[in-house]
């Protein structure tokens, strides 16, 4: 009887070796594929990618690779300060926004120079007042130059102070809102029920003179404040004179959220 040859189950597959190509080619195609997904160079997600990798390899902590990462990129720093920088550098919304914030400020300041010095024998005597502040420019005219107590009809003087104001700032296309006030003496007769209505048509008394001397008529608006909002104290006569008064607002085309204000003070001439 012949017997049977056993089955050798450890001969060699001659094939073996294509199991770990295979493997190898798997994770070689995974990292080129990681590397093609962080080649648009993410500086915060290639330093987590970093830190990690070398952690796991290394066996550091992350807080050790950080700190190791910030003395390489110190010393790399310092090798690239001599070489050229780019072209091409980018500026932000901000830098655009705060620098027309400035010009406007600066082109506003340079006008209420020259109603301060157009006004300056009235500012001399405390009747009117050049103010710049987080609004625009704003000029505060004593009642006393303008209406007659009580009234709200112009008086004749004030038709040179309002087209001396008109020639300075009908050239240019800002927003000029007309503000009336008044003390905190009530009044009530035929012509105005109190002192709202007063300061409004008052307001209003002087935007029509402004139009007539030019000023467009979208560009101007009228509000009446009453006794709201004094610049004095209402307990001497002093403080209510000064508190009766219409203002007359340029406003900034862009706002500015600072709350300061700067008297601007007539400027001499040679």
């Amino acid at each position: 009887m012949i017997r049977r040859k056993p089955l050798d189950d450890d001969a060699e597959n001659p094939d073996r070796w294509l199991v770990s190509y295979a493997d190898f080619i798997t994770l070689l195609f995974a990292f080129f594929v990681v590397m093609y997904a962080i080649s648009s160079v993410n500086q915060g997600k290639y330093s987590q990618l970093t830190s990690s990798m070398g952690t796991a390899f290394s066996g550091d902590s992350p807080s050790d690779m950080q700190s190791n990462n910030i003395k390489k990129g110190r010393g790399a720093e310092s090798k690239l300060q001599g070489q050229q920088k780019s072209f091409i550098k980018p500026l932000p919304l901000s830098h655009l926004y705060n620098e027309k914030l400035r010009r406007e400020r600066e082109s506003m300041t340079n006008m209420g120079i020259d109603l301060s010095n157009t006004l300056s024998p009235l500012i001399s005597e405390g009747k009117v007042r050049v103010v710049q502040n987080n609004r625009g420019i704003r000029i505060d005219i004593h009642d006393s130059l303008l209406f007659t107590p009580g009234s709200a009809e112009l008086a004749t003087a004030a038709t040179d102070i309002m087209r001396e104001i008109a020639l300075v700032i009908k050239d240019n296309q800002r927003l000029v809102q007309v503000e009336g006030h008044t003390d905190n003496i009530p009044i009530h007769n035929a012509a105005f029920f109190s002192n709202w209505e007063l300061s409004a048509v008052r307001a209003s008394s002087v935007v029509r003179m402004l139009s007539e001397d030019g000023i467009a008529d979208e560009r101007l608006s009228a509000l009446g404040f009453g006794s709201v909002q004094p610049i004095s104290e209402n307990d001497t006569p002093l403080g209510r004179a000064k508190n009766r008064r219409v203002s007359i607002m340029i406003l900034y085309e862009t706002q500015n959220q600072d709350d300061s204000s700067t008297e601007i003070i007539p400027q001499k001439t040679q």
